[in-house]
């Protein structure tokens, strides 16, 4: 039971993280440079001076108290402590004791982290993608080591892909921090993990949602699942790659989304500057002159021509 709390709990803390940052993200990148600018098309067409910072306070009036304003920092605090006091403390099967353990130590790096932006050490934000990338990284190998039964296997692999996934778009952005569309991406697969550990905790500790052919080994108490036919074993495997297919399907959708809102609320439509180019529109009223004028060159032109002949 507190396996199935904690996991929920995982869910709800991951999943609504990552979309917070994947709508800040976006409402600062089309935001516009000048606040004077708004009649303008570049105020509507999205900032190409964007760079990805690693946490936005929320849009509250700057007279409220710090707590407030950076509530969803300090909630990721309070998520990261019951995350490492779990692993580190309430981890009941054995053989699992390593895997848990370098789970929490991985936590850890996600908890300094939060504790720089808290506190301020003006960290630059380069600096703190690069930590963020040691720190999924290390998640994606703690993941995939020790596994112990058929379903958990598959799904610690999974888990695993999706913090690799996110280690690269980390690095991604300490490398290059305008890179707007990593930015996405690290919100969305952050999402995208909590989803996981939702789906994770159904097949793993829900009977009604255990693979048919598949049951859960009684002497461990750790939700390991067994699957005696080579057949069950496949089917419960492609079970599990058509339910990630179907979660990132779902977080694509969303992104998607929530990118279109926003540029509808900031009043995109025009062509928009991105990753340091400048994609311009050209002037109606001077390109249709254009056009005449030269309808009107190349009818002298056959006037002329028709008179000498």
């Amino acid at each position: 039971m507190a396996v199935l709390l904690y996991h929920t709990f995982a869910f709800l803390a991951l999943f609504s993280c990552g979309i917070y940052h994947l709508v800040s993200a976006t409402r600062s990148f089309f935001r516009p440079n000048s606040p004077s600018s708004s009649s303008s098309r570049a105020a509507v067409a999205g900032n190409g001076d964007h760079v990805a910072r690693p946490y936005y306070p929320l849009l509250l009036s700057s007279h409220l108290h710090h707590l407030v304003r950076h509530l969803p920092l300090y909630l990721a605090f309070l998520s990261l402590l019951i995350s490492i006091a779990h692993h580190a403390f309430f981890s009941s099967a054995a053989a699992n004791r390593f895997s848990s353990l370098q789970t929490a130590a991985s936590l850890i790096f996600f908890l300094l982290i939060t504790i720089s932006l808290i506190l301020p050490l003006s960290l630059p934000p380069d600096l703190i993608f690069l930590l963020a990338a040691v720190a999924f990284a290390l998640l994606s190998s703690a993941s995939s080591a020790y596994l112990s039964s058929d379903l958990q296997s598959k799904c610690d692999s999974i888990s695993s892909a999706i913090s690799a996934a996110s280690a690269a778009f980390s690095l991604a952005l300490a490398v290059y921090p305008r890179l707007f569309l990593a930015e996405l991406a690290l919100a969305a697969s952050v999402s995208l993990q909590g989803l996981w550990s939702l789906q994770t905790v159904l097949s793993l500790y829900v009977e009604a949602f255990i693979p048919e052919g598949c049951h859960r080994l009684l002497e461990v108490t750790d939700g390991s699942i067994r699957c005696e036919l080579e057949d069950s074993r496949n089917r419960a495997a492609a079970l599990l790659d058509l339910a990630f297919a179907l979660h990132t399907t779902f977080i694509s959708v969303i992104s998607v989304a929530i990118y279109a809102v926003v540029n509808w609320g900031s009043g995109g439509g025009h062509p928009r500057r991105y990753n340091g180019g400048s994609y311009e529109a050209l002037a109606t009223s001077s390109l249709s002159g254009g056009l005449n004028d030269l309808d009107h060159v190349q009818m002298k032109s056959i006037t002329k021509n028709s008179m000498q002949a």
